[in-house]
């Protein structure tokens, strides 16, 4: 299951539009990081040809099993961080551009005793 960084955002990206949007295509997720339609077309071939997506011949966008459990694992590191670092006192836009760094280089044993470390702190 590795992905590099970029294909890890993609999937992001995907699964917090899929949330937003009655369907996902490759123009919002261009609009939603500001990238352009054809870098994103690029990127969406690769993540089919990597079986993490599949497209429809309307160009509906959908996660497959292994895309979303990529995309859900970057999410819930990037939510958990953010939220974490915004507690310890770090400034909303810092936590955010810091936890998208971070979140693709933790390790999962990393991530997951920060995990328990912060339920604890939450009770």
């Amino acid at each position: 299951m590795h992905t590099n960084e970029s294909a890890e955002n993609y999937l992001e990206t995907i699964l917090i539009l899929s949330k937003k949007l009655p369907v996902v295509r490759s123009v919002d997720i261009a609009n939603h990081l500001g990238y352009k339609k054809s870098s994103v077309s690029v990127a969406m071939k690769n993540l089919r040809e990597k079986n993490h997506i599949l497209v429809s011949k309307e160009g509906y966008i959908t996660l497959t099993e292994s895309g979303r459990e990529i995309a859900e694992m970057i999410y819930e590191r990037h939510e958990l961080l953010t939220n974490w670092l915004t507690f310890l006192g770090v400034d909303e836009k810092t936590a955010v551009e810091d936890a998208c760094r971070i979140e693709h280089v933790i390790s999962k044993e990393s991530f997951d005793a920060i995990k328990k470390h912060v339920g604890h702190e939450q009770k």
